[in-house]
């Protein structure tokens, strides 16, 4: 792994006092290497902007402290960070130029203007916006417009660039274009990017890590597939994708390693190596497209049998609501392509299989 160049370590963050104080972050530590693009995912309040600015010198930690490169930050104000932000409102200056709007913060550092000019044209060819440098903002899309905000912020080479939800003003087709757009601009520097969204397809679709954070706490951090594979607690699961989620008891396999019990005889082995100490009524989870569905009187192992309650076609797949017997509905998410699935409608008893490395025991 390349080495640290942010750390946040044991990381608290309050506001208010008394009845009315706040615990925005709490206890929070990570690690964050360069050249990747770490994500910081979760739903709104869950602590994702606070500790971005933190990072950035916007706000000051409670207790604990974050380091670049092994240096304190904790007393150095946002301008002698060489960390640059791009927020939600790109903050153009309206009455200059885009290349203007780019030199604007070199200049400030007393880099000279020919030397300005010079690294704005790299920036702009970087965005492939060269040839709207003498245009306005106000001449400008969207979508250009947050180029340019990037542009700006990437001119001075920072080490770190955070970026706080820059995409949540521009429309779905847009969006989906400027994260490509980021992940190329990322990859292309060599700069680590740090970025804030409660949009778990963006996460998902950029990012070298992710850090799912709930109530200003770090749930779980890990690569896109292991969030979404093999989450760890039941929020990880619920806010990323679609789960389902069932209770059993943890129990010995037939073949060492644990299985879940279900009652009345039905035991779903697992591929996991679970460390808990809780056996009775443990939370599990599996994908919808991880389950397929059989005949019910067709023996296959690790199968829960139930009725067929909902069905609904999609064209490239099918999704079945299945009333588990004695657990409740689950939803099968299964590919069309040979017709298999066509046999299978309301009110027929199915069998629902269960990959045992689909399956993952979660902390409730």
């Amino acid at each position: 792994m390349s080495e640290v160049v942010i750390s946040a370590q044991s990381v608290s963050k309050t506001f208010g006092a008394g009845a009315d104080k706040v615990t925005a972050l709490d206890d929070v530590s990570v690690d964050i290497f360069q050249n990747e693009f770490f994500t910081m995912l979760g739903p709104s309040g869950c602590g994702k902007t606070t500790l971005l600015r933190l990072i950035g010198g916007f706000e000051q930690a409670s207790a604990g402290q974050i380091l670049l490169e092994g240096q304190a930050l904790n007393d150095l104000p946002p301008f002698k960070r060489p960390i640059n932000t791009v927020f939600q409102s790109y903050a153009l200056f309206p009455h200059l130029t885009v290349r203007q709007n780019i030199t604007f913060g070199l200049e400030m550092k007393s880099i000279s203007r020919s030397d300005a000019n010079a690294r704005a044209d790299e920036m702009l060819e970087l965005v492939q916006l060269a040839q709207y440098g003498d245009r306005s903002p106000s001449q400008l899309s969207g979508g250009q417009q947050q180029r340019i905000a990037l542009a700006r912020a990437l001119a001075p080479a920072p080490k770190v660039l955070l970026l706080d939800e820059p995409l949540s003003a521009l429309d779905l087709k847009l969006r989906k274009e400027m994260q490509i757009e980021l992940k190329r601009l990322q990859t292309e520097t060599g700069i680590t990017f740090v970025f804030v969204t409660h949009d778990q397809e963006e996460a998902l679709a950029m990012s070298d890590r992710i850090a799912v954070m709930q109530s200003g706490k770090i749930l779980q951090v890990g690569a896109p597939r292991e969030i979404y594979e093999q989450p760890t607690h039941r929020f990880v699961a619920d806010f990323i994708g679609d789960s389902n989620f069932l209770r059993g008891d943890l129990v010995d396999g037939p073949h060492g390693g644990h299985a879940i019990s279900f009652g009345e005889g039905q035991v779903i082995n697992l591929a996991q190596d679970v460390k808990s100490d809780k056996l009775k009524d443990v939370n599990v989870s599996i994908r919808p497209e991880r389950l397929s569905i059989t005949d019910a009187q067709t023996a296959k192992s690790n199968q829960l049998t139930g009725t067929v309650t909902f069905v609904t076609y999609f064209g490239t797949d099918t999704t079945y609501r299945v009333d588990l017997d004695g657990q409740g509905p689950v939803t099968v998410r299964m590919q069309n392509g040979d017709g298999a699935n066509a046999q299978f409608g309301k009110g027929d008893r199915v069998g629902v299989v269960m990959p045992p490395e689909a399956i993952r025991v979660l902390v409730d």
